[in-house]
């Protein structure tokens, strides 16, 4: 039986927690993206990070990485959070 090539994979970005990664994962789906990830430890056994261990990588396939990164690089940054969050204190 042939096996189609498989698709190169590439990092998109890193998070310290499986909620984060699921947040990531469903707004690329939400594009069309498909994504895994890939970590040290099953995080529905040990919940938690610790000297690394709870770093989840989120890869996505090659073809796909310029849009994703798009889609992620549009998301705000905490400072943007801050100085959102400072505009409505002045309302």
């Amino acid at each position: 039986m042939a096996h189609e090539k498989e698709k190169p994979l590439k990092e998109l970005h890193s998070v310290w927690g499986q909620t984060e990664a699921d947040v990531i994962k469903a707004l690329l789906e939400s594009h069309g993206i498909s994504s895994i990830f890939r970590g040290r430890i099953l995080h529905s056994i040990y919940p938690f990070s610790v000297n690394g261990l709870g770093e989840i990588k989120i890869f996505v396939l090659e073809e796909d990485y310029e849009a994703a990164r798009s889609i992620l690089d549009e998301l705000p940054k905490p400072a943007d959070v801050e100085e959102f969050e400072k505009g409505e204190e002045e309302l």
